[in-house]
């Protein structure tokens, strides 16, 4: 009797201890920011790509579910996030890269519409599924910046959780699939998988700046234009300017604040999760595969289009219009002696031309159909 009654004694001692560390904020943050930083890592050296917003959704999940994490992500921090993750967006447009099509925009821009309706058309198919909306299921299946739309998806009305798991099974799948694809359709040669951003040749203190003029500038502008998701499309316009007038003299947000920005908007969607929820992801999943296949096959039909259009390669228009994985992309089109800049310049247009219409058809979406959450 004595030594049941001191196991039960124990078990008690241990879940009091458990319920009291649950109610400590600061605890339940740095359980949240301590187990974040170790899974960014490992994803990191895996190749995930952006492992800290990866990192963030997973270990936000895992304690959402185990009632352990903070309750939600305040809205100032996720504001700041969509800014950064906008400013890094903004400053990929450069005049060099995007001269490379000057001669052919026209068919480059039929092209990335085309990207567009396809990838949100199969986004209201989706949203057929029970406990999806059609809002949610378009911003889950939009292809182009996906870490973008997470971060401005609940802003919009959708639900983040669905959006953030199939927007990153887009860009997994994309990513594996490419290289089988390039060599076995369009002939590649060498194709490696690597692939990363490009080293910043400016110092940091710059980037910090480039950051914070960016943010005060657009940030107001979009408020006082009423534009939709704002905080990241202010800043990212402001930097894309900036960056076509050769203004931003190489900066870039800081590596440091690009993985701080990336893991604040999984934790804003990991957070939410809660059972339910889990179940509705997972019984998409198939159906979600499915349409992002289908999405990819009719962009390699675009990039024939592209091809014949432009006079540029079969490999090239591929790679140009694949739906997602950008610096995957780089990586193909460098090993196998494709067109990189080509290819890197209708990307960049893809991904820049999605973020800034994704947001006002989410709107026009949102108000037809409304926004049912999961």
């Amino acid at each position: 009797m004595d030594e049941g009654g001191t196991a039960d004694t124990a078990g008690r001692d241990d879940s009091g201890r458990w319920d009291r560390f649950r109610r400590i904020v600061w605890a339940r943050w740095a359980l949240l920011v301590a187990s974040t930083v170790p899974l960014t890592f490992g994803l990191g050296a895996l190749g995930v790509p952006s492992p800290a917003l990866f990192a963030g959704l997973i270990v936000g999940t895992v304690l959402a579910l185990l009632g352990a994490g903070p309750t939600r992500v305040p809205r100032p921090a996720t504001s700041a996030a969509q800014a950064v993750i906008g400013v890094v967006i903004g400053v990929l447009a450069r005049t060099d890269t995007l001269s490379a099509v000057a001669a052919n925009w026209l068919p480059v821009l039929l092209v990335s519409l085309g990207t567009l309706v396809a990838s949100m058309a199969a986004g209201l198919l989706l949203g057929l599924q029970r406990g999806v909306s059609p809002l949610t299921g378009m911003l889950a299946l939009t292809a182009g910046g996906a870490s973008g739309l997470v971060a401005v998806t609940r802003e919009l009305g959708g639900d983040e959780r669905i959006v953030s798991v199939i927007q990153y099974l887009r860009v997994g799948l994309v990513t594996a699939t490419m290289p089988i694809v390039a060599a076995a359709v369009f002939g590649a040669g060498h194709v490696g998988l690597g692939g990363g951003t490009e080293s910043a040749s400016a110092p940091w203190y710059l980037g910090v700046a480039l950051l914070a003029v960016c943010c005060l500038v657009g940030i107001p502008l979009a408020e006082k234009a009423h534009v939709p998701a704002g905080a990241l499309l202010g800043p990212m316009v402001v930097a894309l300017v900036l960056s076509l007038a050769g203004l931003t003299f190489g900066a870039t947000p800081p590596a440091l604040l690009v993985d701080v920005a990336y893991a604040v908007i999984g934790w804003q969607a990991g957070l939410r999760f809660t059972r339910a929820a889990l179940r509705t992801v997972v019984r998409v999943l198939p159906s979600a595969t499915a349409l992002i296949l289908a999405i990819v096959a009719v962009c390699a039909g675009l990039g024939v289009v592209l091809s014949a259009t432009t006079g540029t390669s079969f490999l090239d228009g591929y790679l140009a219009t694949t739906p997602g994985g950008i610096y995957a992309v780089l990586a193909t089109a460098i090993s196998s002696g494709g067109d990189v800049t080509f290819v890197v310049a209708v990307q960049v247009i893809r991904v820049i031309l999605m973020l800034l219409v994704a947001p006002f058809l989410a709107r026009l979406v949102g108000r037809r159909w409304g926004t049912a959450q999961a």
